[in-house]
């Protein structure tokens, strides 16, 4: 049975001031992964504002609870509680990269979703370094992860680059596709079919090759309509999949 010395242990000037430097902190935590979960919300991914700013958060309170084991249980535990921030922190990492691979979808050659959970794990390292006091630092991070998500695209651009198609071909059961011959029409719609990534398969009876277009230049290669619209009037194909490969 609690008596109200034990109760009131958990009011004492200590407590309350420990209290108050972790809500301090939570709330900065909270504010740093609105900042980050912000561009993604604004881009329409599944995970918006409020998952970024709840995991930072919740990585700082788990963080800077371990500087406190004085004070756990209304610091009636003693010398029996020993805590190691290496072994939270550590903890916390694990966590978070289960709910980053919940946000990473694959469908044929095209990965989405890598940059959300990316960014979801380094808004768990931005509420760690709030959790331990290194508030520069976690500004520093939150600042250099939206910056990266919002512009970097923009410097991609500017390099030299090849982008990739994804497709997919089902042939009829009464047509035999030729690689080389297949190689050579992409060479001349100005792509080469990327190393190790041809698939072949038979869906009833008819064969179903999948493969990665890549351009042979920046400028070079028909768009995915000119692509779409000859591929429409070829006889041999059965029914065919466009899309940009992208991760």
């Amino acid at each position: 049975m609690p008596t109200p010395d034990m109760l009131a242990a958990y009011w004492t000037g200590p407590e309350m001031a420990a209290n108050g430097i972790i809500l301090l902190n939570l709330i900065g935590a909270l504010l740093l992964g609105l900042l980050v979960g912000y561009e993604r919300s604004y881009h329409g991914r599944a995970a918006g504002m409020r998952t970024y700013g709840m995991v930072c958060m919740a990585s700082a309170a788990l963080t800077i609870i371990g500087g406190y084991p004085g004070l756990w249980y209304g610091a009636h535990a003693g010398p029996l509680i020993v805590a190691d921030p290496t072994r939270i922190i550590q903890g916390v990492v694990t966590g978070i990269g289960f709910l980053g691979a919940g946000v990473i979808m694959r469908e044929g050659f095209n990965i989405s979703g890598l940059t959300t959970a990316a960014s979801i794990w380094a808004s768990s390292v931005i509420g760690i370094l709030v959790g331990i006091g290194f508030y520069l630092a976690a500004m520093g991070l939150a600042f250099l992860a939206s910056m990266i998500m919002i512009y970097l695209h923009r410097i991609e651009a500017c390099l030299p680059s090849r982008h990739a198609v994804a497709i997919m071909m089902r042939f009829k059961k009464d047509f035999t596709p030729v690689e080389a011959t297949l190689r050579r029409v992409a060479l001349e719609r100005g792509y080469e079919i990327a190393g190790g990534t041809l698939a072949i398969g038979a869906v009833g009876g008819a064969q179903e090759w999948r493969f990665v277009a890549l351009a042979l230049s920046r400028k070079s290669g028909a768009t995915l309509s000119a692509l779409a619209d000859e591929l429409a009037r070829f006889d041999g194909i059965d029914s065919f999949q466009l899309s940009h490969a992208r991760n």
